[in-house]
């Protein structure tokens, strides 16, 4: 494992930090907790010191989990950071109590790295005139916080007024070279170096896409010109490591043979190691994704649950396989069935559920029109074969 320091600290952090947002999962997709335990130990074993979670992943049980995942003396072996639910404060009590309830369900006495969850000009302005810098002082006077940092998902003219509107030690982007212009960007990787905070990165593989071993067959032909075979995921996280303003990059390894080669990588992943000639490998394999993805969604999940129903995570998914890949009859199979809800004993989360109300719009940190997308979605996916479709496993079911 590879280590870089913090500016203002001189923390030595592990390149490859463990996310919490997409923990290992049953088939009722409640978090598998024994496996997800072992795999966090797992990585902490093998270097990693910096553990990343939130209030809403895994609708609250994220924090818990890794609370108990520290225990047995892993938690004097990591940095443990969670974030302020910026969205969900209204006064400035509301601050202490979310951070009192964080620190019990970690089961610690204080978290190394606290982030204000999300900020863009509008929360930011919002959590100042709530006094959140005053909040931010006494967690740190008093111990329940050791350093104090942000997460962004604004607009680029939006990041350096909050990087520069509070004594910050690190930051959390979005980054990858899939979306590198997109939201702090890398002129706002390259600010916020500039003013010595540790940058810690998170969506590398872009909720995974970039990173799955079969490639679009364009993007397969790209990569195979390399002088060096790599897999796509290592492509990925070396072009974001290969960046010496970032400190640490977040991934939410959720399966073993992923944390293991996430690993491997991280062993070598060096600041200015990949050639010119590589570099602009990568920008052709950019150039061909940004042709066939048709929605920017990483599948976060932050939009669900829809009020009507929807599973907006899971079309957006099938939607993009269908145009990544090119195989329309069979993606359209699997929205009829997948989203029917057969699998699950669940009410069918299609598109064509969407009534427009915007809940969804106002909580997506990738700022996508999502009512619009549906609806365009409707009129490609959704035709008179879907209710075919689903009889079909049906009557497979029964056999």
């Amino acid at each position: 494992m590879l280590y870089r320091s913090i500016p203002k600290n001189k923390d030595r952090l592990s390149i490859l930090g463990f996310g919490c947002m997409r923990l290992a999962q049953t088939k009722d997709k409640k978090i598998d907790e024994p496996r997800a335990i072992k795999q966090i130990r797992y990585a902490i074993d093998r270097g990693v010191n910096y553990v990343d979670t939130a209030w809403p992943y895994h609708g609250g049980e994220s924090e818990i989990v890794l609370g108990q995942a520290l225990g047995d003396g892993y938690r004097d072996k990591v940095k443990v950071a969670t974030k302020l639910p910026s969205w969900m404060i209204k006064t400035r009590e509301d601050m202490d109590s979310y951070l009192d309830k964080q620190l019990e369900k970690l089961g610690t006495e204080y978290i190394d790295y606290y982030l204000l969850h999300s900020l863009n000009g509008k929360t930011w302005g919002d959590l100042k005139a709530l006094g959140v810098t005053g909040f931010l002082d006494a967690a740190l006077a008093d111990g329940r916080i050791k350093n104090a940092g942000f997460s962004f998902h604004g607009e680029s003219d939006d990041f350096k007024p909050i990087v520069d509107g509070y004594p910050w030690i690190f930051c959390q982007i979005q980054y990858n070279f899939f979306d590198r212009e997109y939201q702090a960007g890398i002129k706002g990787l390259k600010y916020a170096a500039e003013k010595k905070l540790g940058v810690v990165i998170m969506e590398p593989l872009f909720g995974g896409k970039l990173g799955l071993p079969t490639q679009p067959q364009a993007v397969e032909e790209i990569w195979k010109r390399a002088d060096t075979r790599r897999t796509p995921a290592e492509w990925a996280l070396r072009w974001v490591w290969n960046h010496p303003e970032v400190t640490v990059v977040l991934s939410g390894m959720n399966e073993e043979s992923h944390i293991d080669e996430n690993l491997s990588i991280s062993d070598k992943a060096y600041p200015n190691y990949l050639t010119s000639v590589e570099c602009e490998l990568v920008d052709e394999v950019a150039r061909k994704y940004r042709g066939l993805m048709k929605v920017d969604c990483t599948s976060c999940g932050y939009c669900e649950p829809c009020p009507e129903g929807v599973k907006i995570s899971m079309v957006f998914d099938i939607y993009n396989m269908m145009h990544l890949f090119g195989k329309k009859q069979e993606s359209k199979f699997q929205y009829a069935v997948r989203l029917s809800g057969l699998f699950t004993e669940s009410e069918p989360g299609y598109a064509s559920k969407c009534v427009a109300c915007g809940e969804c719009v106002e909580k997506c940190p990738q700022n996508i029109e999502i009512p619009v997308c549906l609806k365009e979605i409707v009129n490609e996916m959704e035709d008179d074969q879907m209710e075919n479709h689903v009889e079909q496993v049906k009557k497979m079911l029964k056999k």
